[in-house]
């Protein structure tokens, strides 16, 4: 799952009038396997036969795409509403790298989620042009396949909001010091909300996880697949799950990499309140290395140090923004990298250091706003629509304040770094103007084969729990842990002891007869990082890019 403090932080949202009723839509299925007669499974069927006729007439890619020949792009026509196939319909756009292997070594397509949910997955083909070591004995064997989801990118874009105001900073400080900033606050997410009713082009009740699953299933056809090869990763690891679930007959290899949890009690609310406190261990973590390499860093020898000089840092970001721009809200979009990923703790650590030195810029080019990147921003605020719109579809969310403020101040208690950031991102669910589904009820059905299932054990953006729990729902499953690590993204990071059996499953199908557990990757190193990590900034979901 992707998270950002640059929504529910304050700022001036979009406001407007609340669409008359709440918007609606036809529910989701508990599962086109038990529903065979059910609207939306003859709606999947009819849509995967005529994509499976039409293809997908591969090209170029436009130029502003940024997806260089040999990458090859075209769009899968989806409907919007799975009951009404022969309705209204939006375009999906999709791309590929061909396999590198010969006639006799290839096995079909690898279709890629990296996560969000508003994550784009255009970027995976690059793996194999780019000559991915992690990646190259697969890419013999499959063309690697990325889309843009629903709402995502090409795919039919939604908004909620304009991107300028997005972005613009500083906003409040996250954490209330009381109940007047809870009301600021309660007030910017419903304005937020009634956005994306206005300016979802009436998307929003079909912004589920279930019509992405449906959406792969027409993907797969188009591409001339009888059966699906999937890498998800974090939340793409619930798209996998629901996938698994509706089309088990379907799916030939999946691996899912960084679990949300699926169970029915944590989708969404409960499993965001979980991600607190596992980014509360993780950024221990954190403290724990930059206080070992103080030498390097110069912040603290001690844990405790370290938290008190993030602590005196939020402080001076409060009363007086740095650059103008960087506060509190900021400071947390920045520095949660460093939980993200161990990848970024140099960076992050790097990043602060200058500017105890007193050189604030790179700290302000990395946590402040980029006012003149226009496409970024667009970006950024599309990705932040989409999450917020599949998340609150899904599922139903707790519409009473009282729960809210009780949960999440016990929860903030004992997880302060991210608890509040984390609340107000999420709170436009208590006042969703669309139809909330219920949410699927993954489990194994006939036809499922064993699902490959990685996870590090101190992950903070999807708990270790998940893992397990989609494990136990999903028979036959292998789940292969990485302990004493907890970079999101295991699939990414040089570990022979999971690069080896991902590539024994996606090639020979391949799972060890029990499940596995594998010492950590490589503890990252202090030295002079990037300057200039903006890169890195808001990717949360993309823990797996090349």
């Amino acid at each position: 799952m992707r998270k950002s403090a640059a929504l529910g932080a304050a700022g001036t949202l979009v406001t407007g009038a609340l669409l008359a009723g709440a918007i609606s839509a036809t529910p989701a299925t508990a599962g086109e396997r038990h529903q065979g007669g059910s609207a939306e499974s003859r709606g999947v069927q009819t849509a995967a036969a005529r994509a499976a006729k039409k293809g997908i007439q591969w090209q170029e890619c436009p130029a502003d795409w940024g997806l260089k020949s040999p990458i090859q792009c075209g769009y899968v026509a989806v409907p919007v509403d799975y009951a009404k196939p022969n309705g209204r319909t939006i375009k999906i756009a999709v791309d590929r790298a061909v396999s590198t292997g010969d006639k006799k070594e290839r096995q079909g397509s690898l279709v890629y989620n990296p996560g969000g949910p508003g994550g784009s997955g255009m970027r995976f083909p690059t793996r194999i042009t780019t000559k991915n070591p992690l990646w190259a004995k697969t890419a013999k064997a499959y063309d690697f396949v990325g889309f843009d989801p629903r709402g995502v990118g090409h795919s039919a874009p939604i908004s909620c909001m304009d991107p300028q105001e997005f972005v613009k900073a500083p906003k409040a400080d996250p954490v209330p010091s009381g109940e007047a900033d809870k009301r600021a606050q309660r007030k910017l997410a419903k304005e937020y909300a009634e956005g994306c009713a206005e300016r979802s082009h009436g998307l929003l009740p079909y912004m589920t996880t279930a019509n992405t699953a449906r959406d792969m299933d027409v993907i797969r056809a188009a591409l001339g697949e009888k059966k699906l090869n999937y890498l998800g990763v974090s939340y793409g690891t619930y798209l996998g799950a629901v996938y698994g679930t509706l089309f088990p007959g379907h799916v030939r290899r999946m691996l899912v990499d960084s679990v949300v949890d699926p169970s029915r009690e944590k989708i969404w609310y409960q499993a965001n309140l979980d991600q607190d406190v596992a980014f509360e261990t993780r950024w221990g973590d954190w403290k724990k290395w930059v206080a070992k390499n103080d030498a390097a860093y110069h912040i603290g020898d001690t844990p405790q140090k370290v938290q008190a000089a993030w602590e005196k840092l939020r402080a001076t970001a409060k009363k007086d923004p740095i650059g103008g721009v960087v506060g509190p809200a900021e400071l947390t979009g920045f520095f949660q990298n460093a939980p993200y990923y161990d990848s970024m703790w140099a960076t992050v650590a790097e990043v602060w250091s200058s500017y105890r030195s007193g050189d604030s810029k790179p700290l302000v080019e990395n946590a402040g706003p980029n006012l003149k990147d226009t496409a970024g921003n667009i970006a950024a605020e599309n990705g932040n629509a989409v999450y917020t719109a599949v998340e609150c579809t899904d599922t139903k969310w707790p519409t009473s304040w009282q729960k809210w403020d009780r949960d999440n101040t016990r929860t903030h208690a004992k997880a302060p770094f991210m608890t509040w950031s984390n609340a107000w991102m999420n709170l436009p669910c208590a006042t969703w103007p669309a139809k909330q589904q219920r949410a699927i009820d993954v489990k194994t059905g006939k036809g499922l084969p064993s699902v490959l299932i990685v996870q590090s054990k101190r992950d903070a953006a999807t708990p270790y729990g998940g893992a397990v729990d989609l494990h136990h729902r999903f028979k036959g499953s292998r789940l292969i842990t990485e302990r004493d690590a907890g970079s999101h993204g295991v699939t990414g990071q040089v570990n022979p002891c999971i690069n080896d059996r991902v590539d024994a499953y996606f090639l020979e199908g391949k799972t060890d007869a029990k499940d596995v557990t594998c010492a950590p990757h490589a503890t990252p190193q202090p030295g002079k990082a990037t300057a200039k990590a903006a890169a890195a900034k808001g990717a949360a979901d993309l823990p797996a890019a090349p």
